[in-house]
């Protein structure tokens, strides 16, 4: 497993995470071995947000988290051994987003009670709240770490100007940003390419300008979640009659590499030079394994660019 480095901090992450998103009706077998898969293949990255769970019957915030602690019952020693991250500032009911100072700690507290554990390793604000206060959030995160609860901060769906705005009052570094990129839905990157170019869609600035480069400058790791999304939950791009010729370059390169194609989608991600960690949402332990292959993968540029083209952006 390919490790890259985790914003500022001197600690480098693999660039494949577990995401525990939709663990909420699994079996503690279940879930002890997609943990297991994930551990094995070299994955020990955990992500979690107080939201997850909240959809499933007789369910609620935390829930997630709460599974996820009472199925692993881990040991003081693994626990050390693996990162969490969690995320807050959605309020499921009535929908809506929050990252006052109450909520923020609030919401962190429950983290850790239902994950069972003294402290996050990650706690990322998870969408913006247009009335965001920045001293709020600042007055959150000096508590967090003060008190020993949260060792790093980030973000997630932010743009680069809401991450300076953040930092007008914010001190602790922004270690990481959330966003959602895949080889199809990849306006991130390129929007970069068709800059400038009248009658493109990729060419519209759709992220505050620049956001990779933002990242890359600001020493921000990005965490790319949804990697086998079409776009905005319409489905896997894998296997899709909608992507014919994107299919068939992942499958020649999955021949290539002895890989599957979902390893060839990951390879796509992690051969970038942010060194950005592709966020998995499967609750299937050979899913982990396939897409742990792709962790390392020397993808060259012609293979990248023709994935991109093969994906129907603009590579003018």
């Amino acid at each position: 497993m390919k490790t890259v480095p985790f914003g500022t901090t001197d600690t480098q992450v693999p660039n494949v995470v577990a995401g525990m998103m939709r663990i909420a009706g699994d079996s503690d077998e279940q879930i002890r071995a997609l943990y297991t898969a994930a551990r094995e293949s070299g994955i020990d990255f955990f992500d979690h947000a107080d939201l997850y769970g909240f959809k499933h019957p007789g369910g609620g915030p935390h829930l997630c988290e709460r599974r996820f602690a009472e199925a692993l019952q881990l040991s003081a020693s693994e626990r050390e051994q693996i990162t969490l991250q969690t995320k807050t500032g959605i309020i499921a009911d009535p929908w809506g987003y929050d990252q006052s100072y109450e909520h923020i700690v609030t919401s962190a507290e429950k983290s850790l009670q239902a994950l069972g554990t003294d402290y996050l390793d990650v706690l990322l604000l998870h969408r913006p709240d247009a009335l965001v206060e920045p001293e709020e959030v600042a007055r959150a995160f000096d508590h967090l770490e003060t008190s020993g609860k949260v060792r790093a901060f980030g973000v997630s769906n932010h743009t680069p100007r809401q991450i300076d705005l953040l930092k007008t009052a914010v001190t602790q570094p922004i270690v990481a940003n959330q966003v959602q990129l895949s080889i199809t839905h990849s306006t991130l990157i390129a929007q970069g390419l068709s800059s400038n170019m009248a009658g493109f869609d990729d060419s519209i600035t759709r992220d505050g300008g620049g956001l990779v480069d933002h990242a890359r400058i600001n020493k921000i790791t990005l965490q790319a979640w949804s990697p086998f999304q079409k776009g905005f939950q319409d489905g896997v791009f894998l296997g899709s009659e909608n992507h014919p010729e994107l299919n068939t370059e992942l499958d020649h390169l999955a021949a290539k590499y002895d890989v599957t194609p979902t390893a060839i989608a990951v390879a796509w991600i992690t051969r970038h030079p942010a060194g950005i960690q592709v966020v998995l949402g499967t609750t299937q332990p050979q899913r982990i394994l396939d897409a742990a292959a792709g962790s390392d993968i020397p993808m060259s540029r012609s293979e990248w660019y023709r994935l991109i083209q093969a994906a129907g952006h603009n590579t003018p």
